[in-house]
């Protein structure tokens, strides 16, 4: 984050008009940031304006939406709904890039839908957008692409009271008249279609330490550019006591040595948190190290791949081979070694006489 020069008085009047909820949540959000840049850690910001760390970050994201559909060109009615209680809505769309933002928020604003159905709808765009080619009958629509999810989900129920659920559902989305009359065809056509689930995300907890470490060059935090990853140095183990030759500029993180790290042929490490990640792992974010095999870029839909998605990177799963480039497979997410009481480790060993 590039830093912004702030002096004393204007952080504190930034401080006063956070603590006091002066403007829109678009203003907060801006604020926060300002704030941020200047150096100024979310604990301090709370402290002084109750803002609590996540309720900045859900102000800032979503403010920086606010400005990609603003400078789309949005009409002044789109603007002015955006404006009202909506920072958790928007805050969804920002897996999303300008264009597909303005349309989803018009899609929200015609349809009054919550934080949890344009999440729902966000992802049916982007996942629509990696299709090699449209489904037949589906435009690229963000109301076409929510119901062409509905549609494959209703094709694979058996039920028939839960596939009329979804069948209603996809109608009330559906934008054209041809992805209308591809979910209509349902009320007739009751084949069903076997559902291809995601597997289970390669996740593990750091609880004993490993005799024999792997260690990995650190790619850095998300977000990151795709080119910080196909630049990176690989690091070769030389014998086997697992000893690599570091470049001076390279951060290296050691891994325990299981087998899924010893097999890697050219593992680097990222960092995240967890929300970052394409299924919830854990009720509160926490940082955890995803590890990818960069010699792995055959897509399998039985593996997670680090994808480069414009300028971003991200750790998705695909039920077919996304045209998009695959800069390696996931093949492990650690998560950090759980310490019951932190202060038991600075604290001198005490014994009762």
């Amino acid at each position: 984050m590039r830093e912004e020069q702030l002096s004393e008085a204007e952080a504190t009047e930034l401080m006063r008009s956070l603590l006091h909820k002066e403007g829109n949540w678009v203003d907060w959000g801006k604020a926060c940031q300002r704030l941020q840049k200047a150096g100024y850690n979310s604990q301090t910001i709370f402290e002084a304006t109750g803002f609590q760390a996540s309720q900045q970050n859900l102000v800032i994201v979503a403010a920086q939406v606010y400005d990609s559909i603003y400078t789309e060109g949005a009409p002044e009615d789109l603007l002015n709904y955006c404006q009202g209680p909506c920072s958790d809505v928007l805050y969804e769309l920002r897996i999303l890039n300008q264009k597909q933002r303005r349309e989803v928020a018009e899609l929200v604003m015609n349809k009054k839908l919550t934080a949890d159905t344009a999440k729902e709808v966000a992802k049916a765009v982007q996942e629509m957008s990696r299709l090699p080619e449209l489904p037949p009958g589906f435009s690229n629509h963000p109301g076409d692409a929510i119901a062409y999810q509905y549609w494959k989900r209703a094709r694979q129920k058996k039920d028939l009271v839960a596939r009329s659920r979804l069948i209603a559902q996809g109608l009330n989305f559906a934008h054209s008249a041809s992805a209308r009359s591809a979910i209509e065809q349902l009320l007739s056509d009751f084949t069903v279609t076997p559902r291809v689930t995601a597997p289970l995300l390669p996740l593990y907890r750091l609880e004993a330490e490993e005799e024999l470490p792997r260690l990995i060059p650190l790619a850095g935090t998300l977000p990151l550019r795709p080119e910080v990853i196909k630049e990176l140095p690989s690091l070769t183990i030389e014998d086997t006591f697992a000893a690599v030759q570091v470049q001076a500029d390279t951060r290296v993180v050691p891994i325990p040595g299981w087998q899924a790290i010893l097999k890697a042929v050219d593992p680097i490490g990222i960092l995240a948190q967890t929300d970052c990640l394409p299924q919830i792992v854990s009720p509160k974010p926490e940082t955890v190290l995803i590890v990818i095999d960069r010699h792995l870029t055959t897509w399998n839909n039985q593996s997670y791949f680090l994808i480069a998605n414009g300028d971003n990177l991200e750790v998705q799963w695909s039920e077919t081979e996304p045209n998009l480039t695959l800069l390696g497979q996931v093949i492990l997410i650690l998560r950090p070694k759980k310490i019951l009481d932190e202060g038991n480790l600075t604290q001198p060993w005490q014994m009762d006489d």
